[in-house]
Order: C-alpha cells, then structure tokens, then sequence
C-alpha cells in the first residue's frame, strides 16, 4: 500500500505538468488560428466551425463587406484603418446574433458570419441589428469615423437543403455584391440559385477574377 500511495504521489506531479502543457499547447494553437487584429477567427477556422454549426441547425449565412475603408485608409492612415477593422470585430461578437454564432475575418474589409436563424423574420430582425451595429462611427485620433457595410445573407438549413457552406457562402457573396451596387444596407437570397456566372469557382466581378464588371466587393 505504501509502495503505491508512493508511486502515486511521484506522478501527480507529472499528470499536472502534461495537463498544463496540453492547455498551453491549445490554447496557442486557437490564438494561431484567430485573427491578430480582430481576435475573430481566420478563414479556413471559420469554415471548420461554419461546418459543424450548419450541421445542426437552421442557419444563415452572412456575408459582409465595409464601405469606404479604402476612402478611411487613404484620409487618416493605415492606423484608422485598423482601428475600423478592430472596431468591427467587436461589433460582431457583441452583436444580437446569439451565442452559437460563428464570426470570421476572411481577409481585408470581408467578414463572414453564421448564426441560428428559424425564418425570415428572424433574419430580417438579425440584419436589422447588426446594420445598426457595425454603422456606429469609430473614434479615432479625435474623429468620427464613418464606415457602413454592405451584407449579403441566406438561410440554410442541413436537414432540408442540399446546399453546402461554401455554396451557402456563394450566395451571400452575390447578395452583398447586388446590395453594394444599389447602397442598400443588406439584401437576402430568396431561393438557393446562383445569379450570377462563376470564374475560377468566384462570382464573376469578384476581385481575382478576370470577367464580369471588375467591381471589388
């Protein structure tokens, strides 16, 4: 008995070291895997968890471009620039969209997000709030910053719909492009078909590519 009472108590020690080493080990992995500026997920950890929630849930899908954050870069320096795309990120995870959703920085000005939403209504509540959210101006240097944001939105749903996430992802690139060339703030998907031609598995008009309007969303 004391042998093993020993034995034990040697190991603890050890069994706590690997613990602490494995949580330090994820946790460096997560921060590796989140945006330096935004603290939201990059892309490719966005679209693992994307996936996952799709899976489960009613959803939508939410694609989102700012306006005038080139016109912000431009004026007041790459440092107002940067504190639009903080101030952004913030806003997204404190937005009304619910604990369960997942927001992405995709690169640059674009955002993505997807989020539980049971119908129509619920979306257009959702966009709603999330406009009212992002088009707040962001202080810098003694300035009132004004950004607004173009989204595109649709509903998917896994247990009903063929649709995947990229496609779902498709979707709402063409509605937040079709909101951009009108100024509406947002516009949604009505049905799961494509609009618009594809170039090199993007929107035609989407930057890298070499056909459609040339118009960078």
């Amino acid at each position: 008995m004391n042998q093993t009472l020993t034995a034990l108590a040697a190991a603890l020690p050890l069994a706590s070291g690997w613990s602490i080493h494995t949580l330090w080990m994820r946790r460096r992995i997560d921060a590796a895997r989140r945006d330096p500026l935004t603290g939201l997920w990059t892309r490719d950890a966005f679209t693992e968890r994307a996936e996952r929630h799709l899976k489960f849930r009613p959803s939508a899908v939410y694609l989102i471009d700012l306006n005038g954050f080139k016109q912000v870069n431009d004026t007041y320096g790459h440092d107002a620039g940067d504190a639009v795309i903080r101030a952004t990120g913030e806003r997204l995870r404190d937005s009304a969209l619910g604990n369960s959703a997942v927001a992405g920085r995709l690169g640059g000005d674009e955002f993505a997000v997807i989020a539980s939403v049971y119908s129509r209504v619920h979306l257009s509540r959702t966009l709603h709030a999330l406009t009212e959210a992002l088009e707040q101006p962001v202080t810098f240097g003694g300035f009132a910053l004004e950004v607004t944001a173009s989204i595109g939105a649709v509903l998917g749903d896994a247990g009903r719909d063929a649709a995947d996430l990229s496609e779902l992802l498709r979707l709402a690139d063409e509605q937040m492009y079709r909101a951009k060339r009108i100024g509406a703030p947002w516009l949604t998907a009505l049905s799961l078909e494509k609009e618009y031609t594809t170039v090199n598995g993007r929107r035609a008009g989407r930057r890298g590519t070499t056909s459609g309007t040339g118009l960078a969303a």
